[in-house]
């Protein structure tokens, strides 16, 4: 028999910020002490008429119900909960990926991927806890070169955040490779093979690169070689049409710094409040590629990344993936607020956008034409290569 448990209402304000309650009182006025939590953190709602079902750590589960208890078993099961917070709601509907090389980070908040990059390397590399990675490579490999030094460092934190997803990891070109499509392809599988002599699977790699024409062109070869790519600093339509052709694994349209651009080019007539969520601009931008893909069944995934505040990452709900900053997991983590899904397949085709063709010719002039995309693109390259510069030096300091 199953029966719905009572709790008062300061066990159900405690539930739902994910404190302990000791006991649950049952109908009948009896009292048993479970505490319910999964991954460490209590699990449980609060009596309402309304029901919404979803999956919650690979489970179905029912939302916005009461506490059902099973006696046909030895341990208490729950059959229906609320989820805990934002965080778990976005699992539901949207692969969370971390964007951190922080190990620590990743393995608190459980993305089923993980981005890198050499910024995010450089930074986790300065951390004392990580130092020994770097002190291990320069020991392992005293007669390598700097470039090869570099990829096994990439590596060596790829190997142990792929110790912890159970998905993939993404390990980014050295960003000065960004206009020489052969050294780039050279470089990708430099690292491929590299992980593969470690016995990871080339399938849980995502290859980085830079969204330029090169880079793109590069990314078609390695794909038909059977290396995935994610190709970064995503700023046009007329790059995700090209990304397209090529058949690539995935983009990440980078939502803040777009909406950087445009706040600095409003200046003094921006307006924060009317170009939030659904309204900002690299959330549309987002929002118009992936409607454009899933319109013309383009089998490339959409990853959502860079993002400046949580309204962003929530605007996009649904997206196939989001590259989310540990900050910004905190603070989804911390809100019980409902959800709402934002971005699904059946909704986009209904919105047909016309289909564009696309080769160099046009990919140069749209990108060209658009000023935001070409500014932000350059200096993503140029802050990516001097940060790719910055760990250059700290391995060549760490060997002398």
């Amino acid at each position: 028999m199953e029966m719905p448990l009572k709790t008062d209402p300061s066990a159900r304000a405690r539930i739902a910020t994910g404190q302990a309650v000791d006991s649950v009182n049952e109908n009948d006025g009896s009292t048993l002490k479970p505490r319910i939590e999964i991954d460490r953190r209590i699990i449980a709602c609060a009596p309402a008429p309304t029901r919404n079902t979803g999956r919650f750590a690979g489970r179905e589960f029912i939302s916005i119900g009461e506490i059902v208890y099973s006696k046909r078993f030895e341990q208490l099961r729950v059959s229906a909960c609320i989820m805990s917070d934002q965080l778990e709601q976005l699992r539901s509907m949207t692969t969370v990926v971390a964007d951190t090389g922080d190990l620590e980070q990743i393995r608190q908040y459980r993305p089923t991927d993980a981005t890198t990059n050499p910024t995010l390397i450089l930074k986790a590399v300065q951390l004392p806890a990580y130092r020994p990675i770097l002190e291990q490579v320069m020991h392992d490999h005293p007669q390598a070169s700097r470039i090869e030094l570099a990829d096994r460092l990439l590596v060596a934190f790829g190997r142990r955040i792929l110790d912890i997803v159970p998905g993939r990891v993404s390990t980014e070109i050295d960003a000065r490779l960004s206009f020489d499509a052969q050294a780039s392809l050279e470089r990708a599988r430099q690292i491929i093979e590299l992980y593969e002599a470690a016995g990871i699977d080339r399938e849980r790699v995502l290859i980085k690169l830079a969204a330029t024409w090169e880079g793109i062109q590069a990314a078609r070869e390695l794909q038909a070689e059977g290396i995935r790519c994610n190709l970064t600093l995503m700023f046009s339509m007329a790059q995700a049409l090209a990304c397209a052709q090529a058949k690539v694994q995935l983009i990440s349209p980078f939502v803040g710094r777009i909406l950087d651009w445009h706040k600095k080019a409003a200046g003094a007539d921006w307006d924060d409040a009317a170009n939030r969520g659904v309204n900002d601009p690299g959330v549309i931008s987002v929002m118009r590629i992936y409607q454009y893909y899933k319109t013309y069944d383009v089998p490339t995934q959409v990853m959502g990344a860079s993002f400046r505040n949580v309204d962003q990452i929530r605007a996009l709900a649904g997206c196939d993936l989001l590259t989310i900053s540990p900050d910004l997991l905190k603070t989804l983590r911390e809100s019980a607020a409902p959800l709402k899904r934002r971005l699904d397949a059946e909704s986009a085709k209904a919105a047909a956008p016309e289909w564009q063709a696309s080769n160099e010719v046009a990919f140069r002039t749209q990108l060209n034409n658009d000023a935001m995309a070409t500014e932000k693109l350059a200096e993503g390259i140029r802050l990516f290569s001097a940060d790719a510069q910055r760990l250059d030096t700290l391995i060549a300091e760490a060997r002398n």
